[in-house]
Parts: structure tokens; sequence; C-alpha cells
């Protein structure tokens, strides 16, 4: 009787149990985690060395900014506490010589692409250096996007090897027929 009764109840609950496996996957609601795109990525950053340049109360600091997201991103603004004012500069033709000015509404870093900070074009102005920068030293920077994230950067000091009027550009020679 025993035999027969526990048969039944097999015969009932295998039925049960075994739809349970991998059916209750097809109908439960599929959640997945919130999948984030990381911000702008910074690399290959450095500051240009003072020591032994014209003016030693300014230099810049460059880098790659590379943006995975779907949105273009912009940098707006640094800061750095070994510089009285940091701006974010271009290098502009202006009354047909070439200029560096500060760059109105930020360094544009285009969705899925990448902005280059270099010598000779966009880059981050340290200016009012409270003391001299040599190659060696590191020099902290915070980088404020418009997306609202920060980056915290630990910067090298590294040498500046062209030549000083590539940094700061005089008249742009006319071509001579």
């Amino acid at each position: 009787m025993k035999t027969k009764l526990l048969m039944a109840g097999l015969a009932v609950a295998l039925p049960l149990l075994v739809s349970s496996c991998g059916a209750s996957d097809t109908k439960a609601p599929t959640t997945q985690a919130a999948v984030t795109t990381p911000g702008v990525l910074v690399e290959d950053a450095w500051v240009r060395a003072t020591v032994g340049s014209k003016d030693t109360t300014m230099t810049a600091a460059f880098m790659s900014l590379t943006n995975p997201g779907k949105s273009d991103i912009s940098l707006t603004s640094a800061t750095s506490p070994v510089a009285g004012l940091v701006q974010l500069h271009e290098m502009a033709m202006k009354d047909g010589k070439m200029v560096m000015q500060e760059k109105a509404g930020g360094i544009k870093v285009p969705a899925e692409s990448h902005a280059h900070l270099a010598p000779s074009g966009d880059h981050v102005m340290l200016m009012g250096l409270k003391q001299p920068l040599k190659p060696g030293d590191e020099v902290p920077v915070t980088l404020k996007f418009s997306d609202g994230s920060t980056h915290d950067l630990t910067v090298p000091v590294k040498a500046f090897t062209e030549e000083e009027e590539h940094y700061h550009p005089s008249t742009t020679p006319s071509p001579t027929p």
C-alpha cells in the first residue's frame, strides 16, 4: 500500500518538477543590469616643463580624450593647485596671425571618437604657476566634463623638445609666388 501511494505521489509530482526546470526561465520577466558606458577616457597626459623656457609662469597640459559613448561630451574646465588660473585654449588664426586664445564652449569630444590635445592645437593652459616645473615632476589636474563627470589626474612633467615658435607661433608665413 505504501509503495502504491508513493508511486502515485511521484506520478503527480514528477511532471510538475520536470516542467518547472527551465520553463520558468522563459515565463519570468527578464531583467538586465543597467549597462553604463564609461565617460571620457584620458590617456597619455603630460605637462610641458618650464625649466629652460622663456616664460616660466605658464605651461600647458596635453592628452588624448576618448569618448566611447553615444553622445558628444565636452571638456568644460580644468583646475590645478600649481596654477593661479587654468583655461582651455586653442590656436586660431586672427588678423593673419596664429594666436593662442581661450576656447569658447570647451573642447568637444565627439561620440565614439576622440580629441587630441597637443602642442599648436587645443590644450589645457596652466597660468600663474606657483613654481617652475622640471621634467620628472608631477602635476595634479582635475578635468571637468559636460556630462558632470570629473577626472583627477597626476600628470608627469616632460621636456618640450619643439622650438618655442611652434608653441607660441607668431606671424604665419605667406606663400611666395
